[in-house]
């Protein structure tokens, strides 16, 4: 995770003050993004108060771009690190129409979702412009 922002420029939606978010390659679930800390952290205990405060604000922007875009019935926001131990949010919009509904996303393995360059900029830019209308201070 601590590559991830440097390694897929590709996905590349945001830079925040304290997190980037980039567009998850697997677009099964429409939308589904990973919000990260700059910083290399496991726990949010380990934030001071307001570094923590700003990183729920910055996940919480990102989910109000993906309702806005993409009208979804709940966001989900998953913060593990079991597998990867970098603090990141799975910030993942679900529909009543999904077949996984209403379970987890790693409930059942399903076929991933590839797009095309040109798919993954369309999306990337709608976030992008989402996020950026409601949070004009961000990069």
């Amino acid at each position: 995770m601590c590559t991830k922002w440097l390694d897929e420029p590709d996905l590349r939606i945001a830079e925040f003050d304290r997190t980037y978010v980039l567009l998850n390659r697997d677009q099964f679930f429409p939308g589904y993004c990973f919000v990260f800390t700059k910083e290399h952290v496991t726990e949010l205990f380990h934030l001071s108060p307001p570094v923590r405060q700003s990183v729920v604000e910055e996940v919480t922007a990102v989910a109000a771009a993906l309702y806005k875009i993409f009208k979804p019935d709940k966001i989900n926001y998953e913060l593990l690190g079991n597998m990867v131990p970098h603090m990141h949010w799975h910030v993942v919009p679900r529909f009543a129409t999904d077949p996984l509904w209403p379970r987890p996303i790693w409930s059942e393995p399903h076929q991933e979702v590839i797009l095309t360059a040109e798919e993954y900029a369309e999306r990337i830019g709608l976030i992008r412009q989402a996020i950026f209308a409601t949070e004009p201070q961000r990069h």
